[in-house]
């Protein structure tokens, strides 16, 4: 696995290297020119790929943001940028910092914060701010993006909700959202809960013993959730575990049509524990941020969180 990560960290910065931004124009009004998204370019003294990649996610957005200009804006221009390249390099920042250490990418997304924040003061005329912000959010918070990451979001949202430069009757709906996003984060025990499993019994989170717990929060009738299943089913690996008990599957139904969910049984594989909240305390007490089905949680055997709402692909990969 280290090996494949340090392939990983390569191409990432190799990607970065290989593209070619253009100079700043210099004067202070908007001038009707786009551009290409302008690289931050790496130290040569920086020659390792892990700190080449940590580096960047520092100053991905240095030049992006230089204050000394400021390029043409308008609904799909950003500072000059189109605004489908700034999403193409919005997606190779949530790659990049996918591949740090938690603490690490969170502290380039204070940075990258920080960056929108100084230049919107500087420039109070361009829409840097209100775009960038935006697409960030699509990226590392909407529920049906590959790169999502409340873990990683939430230094960015939490600025959000206490920023001057958003409407104030904005800032109670980041707010909220950074409450969400704090829920069950990764390297903090999982909040437990009872369900009630297929043959009647209680249960509960914490009384389920394994090396690794894979949670689901699903419906038997979601067409993703029957995806999920056919990717675990055709995993080799993933079977041998739960046969040798080192994995167990906790498949949860939270939402209300019980019956539903009863006459769906046949769907779940036989080797999965299933259950749903007999309460709703999952959905009305909040205790998990699942905003869309399925969300997958990955826990040790303490029930710490190893990852959080994370794709099949990464769960996938951090079982396999």
């Amino acid at each position: 696995m280290r090996d494949m990560k340090g392939r990983k960290l390569i191409l990432l910065t190799a990607l970065l290297a290989a593209a070619v931004s253009c100079g700043p124009n210099k004067t202070s009004a908007p001038v009707a020119l786009t551009r290409d998204f302008p690289l931050a370019e790496v130290p040569m003294m920086i020659t390792e790929p892990a700190e080449r990649v940590a580096w960047l996610g520092q100053h991905f957005w240095d030049r992006f943001t230089a204050a000394d200009s400021l390029y043409y804006c308008d609904s799909v221009t950003v500072n000059g940028v189109p605004v489908e390249k700034l999403e193409q390099q919005m997606g190779l920042y949530a790659s990049l910092l996918q591949e740090m250490p938690l603490p690490q990418g969170q502290k380039a997304m204070e940075a990258f914060f920080g960056r929108l924040e100084a230049f919107q003061q500087a420039k109070p005329s361009g829409n840097v701010f209100s775009q960038t912000v935006a697409i960030a959010s699509r990226y590392f918070y909407d529920p049906n993006s590959p790169l999502r990451s409340e873990d990683l979001y939430l230094p960015f949202v939490s600025r959000l909700a206490e920023s001057a430069l958003v409407a104030p009757e904005l800032r109670d709906g980041y707010g909220w959202d950074a409450r969400m996003c704090s829920l069950n984060r990764v390297g903090t025990p999982a909040a437990d809960f009872v369900f009630v499993d297929t043959a009647g019994k209680r249960r509960s989170l914490y009384g389920i013993r394994a090396e690794r717990i894979l949670l689901i929060f699903g419906n038997p009738d979601c067409t993703a959730c029957k995806d999920l299943m056919a990717q675990m089913n055709g995993a080799p690996g993933i079977s041998a575990r739960i046969a040798d008990g080192s994995l167990k599957v906790v498949d949860i139904y939270i939402d209300e049509d019980i019956e539903l969910w009863r006459s769906r049984m046949e769907a779940y594989p036989a080797s999965w524990i299933n259950g749903y909240d007999p309460t709703f305390t999952i959905r009305t007490d909040l205790s998990y941020n699942v905003r869309a089905v399925p969300s997958l949680y990955l826990l040790d055997a303490k029930k710490t969180v190893l990852l959080k709402d994370a794709t099949p692909e990464r769960v996938l990969g951090a079982l396999l």
